[in-house]
């Protein structure tokens, strides 16, 4: 996502700074960019002002901070308490603390999709597979149960098959949640001919959307392919599709559907 919204930037002729957290970074993907550790955000704040930037776009994952091994410099520490409340109440709240910093501090928050609109998930189907009567019930009921936990600030993504709720997606993230999915029995997750189990992820209700934007991609569609799952759904247009037509070339090929809700598209008479 980072490289994506950088190229999208300097195609679109804008001036850009890269700031990279280390270590949550790669190294190497950007030849200029400036890399600090998070403790470090006073020294980020002023790489940002000096470089004239007015526009700040949050990509990619940060971890969590171990806030009983954090030091902070002056700028971090004049933050520090508002933002262990935050991580308290969850990632969520964490997010808009962090984006409310920015704000407060002159800047204006961008969306990854304002940069990279090619990249969110379509209504219907992505492929050439789609979501049929067999598996709708467990579609309708995976985007409830992501609704539910996204409410209490868990996750984004659940996993349900034949009526029953297989995983939810927490700090792991979903590669891990799948991982999880393909130790149970087949009888209950499906198996190679015999897929069986939908993957939903889906924004949080009342999550700022400028970050953390559920996404697919091909590593996620041949994870659900190895747990056995008939496919993957999301809400169009709420999510992003990273290496779209390799990601879709990976589900076609695994028999797997993806589907932008809603849309008349994924109807099975459709």
């Amino acid at each position: 996502m980072p490289v994506r919204i950088a190229s999208a930037v300097r195609h679109g002729h804008d001036g850009l700074t890269i700031v990279e957290i280390d270590p949550d970074s790669s190294s190497g993907r950007f030849a200029d960019s400036v890399r600090f550790p998070l403790a470090n955000f006073g020294k980020i704040l002023r790489v940002l002002k000096k470089s004239g930037v007015t526009h700040v776009c949050l990509a990619g994952k940060i971890g969590r901070p171990d806030f009983a091994t954090f030091k902070p410099d002056m700028r971090a520490m004049q933050y520090l308490p508002g933002t262990v409340m935050a991580a308290r109440q969850g990632d969520d709240a964490l997010l808009r603390h962090v984006i409310d910093i920015f704000e407060k501090e002159g800047f204006q928050i961008l969306s990854p999709q304002t940069l990279c609109e090619a990249l969110k998930l379509p209504p219907g189907p992505l492929g050439m597979h789609r979501l049929t009567e067999a598996h709708r019930a467990d579609a309708e009921r995976a985007m409830e149960v992501a609704r539910l936990i996204g409410s209490q600030d868990i996750g984004q993504g659940a996993v349900v098959a034949a009526g029953l709720v297989l995983a939810v997606e927490a700090q792991e993230g979903t590669d891990a949640m799948l991982a999880r999915v393909k130790t149970l029995p087949p009888a209950l997750r499906g198996e190679p001919g015999r897929p069986l189990g939908v993957l939903a992820k889906r924004l949080k209700p009342g999550q700022d959307d400028r970050v953390d934007m559920p996404t697919i991609g091909p590593t996620t569609v041949a994870h659900a392919a190895e747990a056995g799952l008939a496919g993957i759904i999301a809400d169009a247009g709420q999510a992003f599709v990273m290496d779209m037509d390799e990601t879709r070339r990976v589900a076609d090929q695994a028999g797997l559907f993806i589907v932008g809700l809603p849309g008349a598209e994924d109807r099975p008479d459709g």
